[in-house]
């Protein structure tokens, strides 16, 4: 019965500090998403509310397209997402080239330990609703509301 009692003890001590880096990991996930215009995208109806969407909903992706010369591109269900991969795995996507509107360049700025609590986070929200639409090559028909991206009258830059 002691030792039992033993084993118990050194599990419980060797899970605490675990589950207590994880529930940090997962708040400073949420503060990232949340201060990081994550929302505004991936989230319907998030913009339109002023963000006044429930948690629960949060990062289930979005039918309204981006549309520009690149195409027509939709804001991914995250939730979806990070149930296909591994921590590793989505390190690697958020470092790679996206197409607008996603912000590449800023979470390719981000830390991997940043990167990391996102995932957890995000995990953490659990799997919620549907894909989000596929890409659209430029020209091509589509289907859902989109907001037009393409610039107009720009002025010449000059050559650096």
């Amino acid at each position: 019965m002691k030792l039992s009692f033993t084993l118990a003890a050194l599990l419980f001590a060797a899970a605490a500090p675990a589950a207590a880096t994880d529930q940090a990991d997962i708040r400073h996930g949420r503060y990232l998403i949340a201060t990081s215009g994550c929302n505004d995208c991936h989230t319907a109806g998030f913009m339109q509310n002023d963000g006044h969407i429930a948690e629960a909903d949060w990062l289930t992706g979005n039918n309204m397209g981006w549309q520009g010369p690149w195409g027509t591109t939709y804001p991914a269900n995250l939730r979806l997402l990070v149930q296909q991969m591994d921590e590793t795995a989505w390190v690697a996507r958020a470092r790679m080239p996206f197409r607008p509107p996603m912000p590449a360049p800023s979470m390719r700025a981000m830390s991997e330990t940043d990167l990391i609590a996102m995932y957890r986070y995000i995990k953490h929200l659990g799997a919620k609703g549907l894909p989000a639409p596929a890409y659209v090559m430029p020209g091509g028909t589509v289907a859902t509301p989109y907001f037009e991206l393409t610039p107009k009258n720009l002025p010449m830059q000059a050559a650096k």
